[in-house]
Parts: C-alpha cells; structure tokens; sequence
C-alpha cells in the first residue's frame, strides 16, 4: 500500500506522522535535486536527523544537479538510522524515464554500475506518496487530483510499487500543480493537471484536512502561499541549476497549532561540478 502508518508499522501510501507533544516539530523540506551541498547546509543550520530533530524530504532527490548520488545516500542512511523520525516521499524525479533524461541514471552509472542503478529504481518504487501529520496536514510532491472525490482511503489502495502511469491518483500526487483560478486546466507540463482553490477546499472538506504542503515547483522566495493558506509550496534547492538565483526554504510544523514556519536560506559553494553534466546530451546542450 501507500501510506505508512507509524502507530501500526503497516507500509501504506499515506504515511501518518504524529506530533504527540505540543512541543514537537517536524521539519519539512522541498526538492533538493543533487544539490548535496546545500543539503549538507540544511542540516548546519537547522541540525542532524535526530529522535528529537526529525524530518520528511519531499521527493525530488536526484536529477539535474551532479551530486545525486551523495544526496540519495545520505538521506537513505538517516532513513536506516531513525525509520520513524525521517521521512522519504517519492517524487516525479524518482522515476524511471526522469532519471534517464536528467542526469540520475547516467551519474550512477559513472560512479557505479547499472546494476546500482537498478537497486536504486527498485527502492524508489517503494517510497511512499504523502504523509499525513496529525490527520490535520497532507504533505505530497506533486498536488490534489485531477477528478473530484478522492478519499485519503482511495490514497491508501494506491499500488504504488511500479512506474507511475499517465493519469489518475498516482500521477497527481506526483505531477499537479496549484493555480490561483477555480477549477482545473491542462497542466504545463503535459502530464496531470492544475487544480484551483476550489479544489482544494473541497478536498481539505471531505477529508476532513486543514491545508496541504507540497513543493515540485521552484520559488523565489523558496515557499509560496496559496489558495488563502490552504496550499504551500517548499521547494529547497536554492540557485536551482546554478541559474535560478532563487532563495530555498524548509518548513517547522509543530504539534502546538500545525501552523508552518518558514526557513529561508541561500546557496552554498560547491565543487566545480556544473549541474546536468551526467544528463540526456541533448538536454546538456541545452543547458549551454
């Protein structure tokens, strides 16, 4: 299934997460996409995975930036050393056909073997779609969906242990985007949809849900607030690609009241390892 649920142990697609004292926070952060880096300044700032210091990365580890491998490694060895307290949801990067054209395949590949690849599709095939934090907060890569109704039951039958496909729930989850109009259009991107404040309050209404966190899309600022504080975005790759000039951001929810707090940060240096070097040559080209 798709949800894990830390009460039980049961791996689901939904992974509940519980804040228990009024006290305890979790800290939430967007995509990093291999930018190891500025991982590793993540953690100098706001300090290591820990029993009391735990995490959830929101997909979009790997691809574009040429340390994926040092990225993917050190968050599945925090995963190995606290599996309660670190969290790892799959984005639309942990896939397939995306790590062929942005450079993950090819960086384990030169580092490895494609066996090593092959181990690394394999688990990301098993990653969970969303986490849900005190049945009050829903947190995935992507977005809502494409087609009204969808439960946070439906979400826990999703058979996620495959490549996503084209449409429906799985694909939303990793691909949607918000949009400050009602209503849904045809997403930018090809694939999924855009889906408008009315769609999320209706979906925060059924489910009984007091906002969503999602990330996937890069931001000045490193957040953005939308569809009156019922969709946030966290995306936590700052100068994305070396190019972007934007600023990252992780979020503090706490038990208390859930309400988010945003960190801000900026880019650190990294070796002279320019971004996409292991990509598609074509899309190296692109990048010149």
């Amino acid at each position: 299934q798709g949800c894990q649920d830390e009460v039980s142990g049961v791996q689901q697609n939904c992974q509940a997460e519980g804040l228990r004292e009024s006290h305890h926070k979790i800290t939430i952060c967007g995509d990093t996409h291999g930018q190891y880096y500025d991982l590793l300044n993540i953690f100098e700032l706001n300090g290591l995975p820990s029993l009391t210091n735990p995490y959830l990365f929101n997909g979009d580890f790997v691809d574009r930036g040429s340390f994926s491998v040092e990225v993917i490694l050190t968050l599945f060895g925090f995963k190995l050393l606290y599996p309660d307290h670190f969290h790892l949801l799959r984005g639309n990067h942990e896939t397939d056909n995306m790590n062929q054209m942005y450079g993950f395949e090819g960086e384990v590949k030169a580092k490895y073997t494609a066996q090593m690849f092959q181990l690394f599709s394999e688990v990301f095939q098993w990653l969970p779609l969303t986490l849900c934090i005190n049945s009050k907060v829903l947190v995935m890569h992507g977005g809502l969906f494409s087609e009204d109704g969808v439960t946070l039951d439906d979400l826990k039958k999703i058979d996620r242990n495959r490549q996503p496909p084209d449409s429906g729930p799985m694909c939303d989850l990793l691909w949607s985007d918000p949009q400050p109009q009602n209503g849904r259009s045809i997403s930018k991107r090809g694939v999924s949809c855009q889906f408008g404040p009315d769609v999320t309050q209706r979906f925060l209404e059924q489910n009984k849900l007091q906002y969503i966190i999602r990330s996937h899309e890069v931001k000045a600022e490193g957040y953005e607030i939308t569809h009156s504080g019922k969709c946030i975005t966290v995306f936590s790759a700052p100068n994305y690609c070396d190019q972007m000039g934007n600023k990252a951001a992780y979020i503090h929810l706490r038990g208390s009241d859930l309400k988010p707090e945003f960190h801000q940060f900026t880019a650190v240096p990294h070796p002279n390892v320019k971004p996409m070097v292991y990509a598609n040559s074509l899309l190296q080209l692109g990048m010149m």
